[in-house]
């Protein structure tokens, strides 16, 4: 009997496809929002400002990992969704700890409740899909 290698499933196929969409959309976003801030007031809080940014390119190339669903897409999406979810619960306590460290909002700040928490769940969700698609042991 000859033992073959399942493949894993797609990442951006079924339940991936909206887990794409929804960091699209956080992508720009915070892309957005980064990027006014940034333009406009970043002398008011330089930090905050660029954690906007630094979260917008985190969902950007999270999402294109996603989409790629190759071996390459998910080594990049996993090390996006780990940093990501670091980012929000470190971003979340520091600003609940030390609000003068954060005079004005990031996408991260207060594990993400100016977005209804998405930014907490997401990163969350997309690591529980990255395991459900992984390669089956043979």
């Amino acid at each position: 009997m000859v033992e073959t290698e399942q493949a894993p499933r797609r990442t951006n196929s079924g339940p991936g496809r909206l887990l794409i969409a929804v960091y699209l959309l956080f992508a720009i976003a915070a892309t957005s929002r980064a990027g006014l801030q940034i333009a406009t007031k970043f002398d008011e809080a330089p930090v905050a400002y660029l954690l906007s940014g630094v979260a917008a390119l985190i969902y950007i190339v999270a999402a294109v990992g996603l989409a790629r669903a190759g071996h390459a897409g998910r080594r990049v999406a996993l090390a996006c969704c780990s940093v990501e979810l670091v980012g929000v619960v470190a971003v979340g306590i520091l600003s609940l700890v030390d609000r003068e460290l954060f005079p004005d909002e990031t996408v991260w700040s207060g594990f993400g409740s100016g977005y209804g928490y998405i930014p907490l769940v997401l990163p969350v969700l997309g690591l529980l899909w990255l395991w459900r698609t992984r390669r089956a042991p043979a």
